[in-house]
């Protein structure tokens, strides 16, 4: 026999879900100290730019 499955408690519980998702994406981006937050952002922007001097071609897109 099949189990009765309440949809309205199932799309709220969905719901919290995504919600608790994006709340810990927030904190992570906003709730980190500034000294971490600089950190983080020199160590992309040293990653792009090692990745751009290892660029075989100057075209930024694909050839045709």
């Amino acid at each position: 026999m099949a189990e009765i499955v309440n949809l309205r408690r199932v799309r709220k519980a969905k719901a919290r879900s995504v919600a608790e998702t994006a709340a810990a994406a927030n904190r992570m981006r906003y709730g980190a100290p500034k000294v971490v937050r600089k950190l983080a952002k020199a160590q992309s922007d040293h990653e792009e730019l090692a990745l751009e001097a290892r660029r075989l071609d100057d075209s930024p897109g694909p050839k045709s």
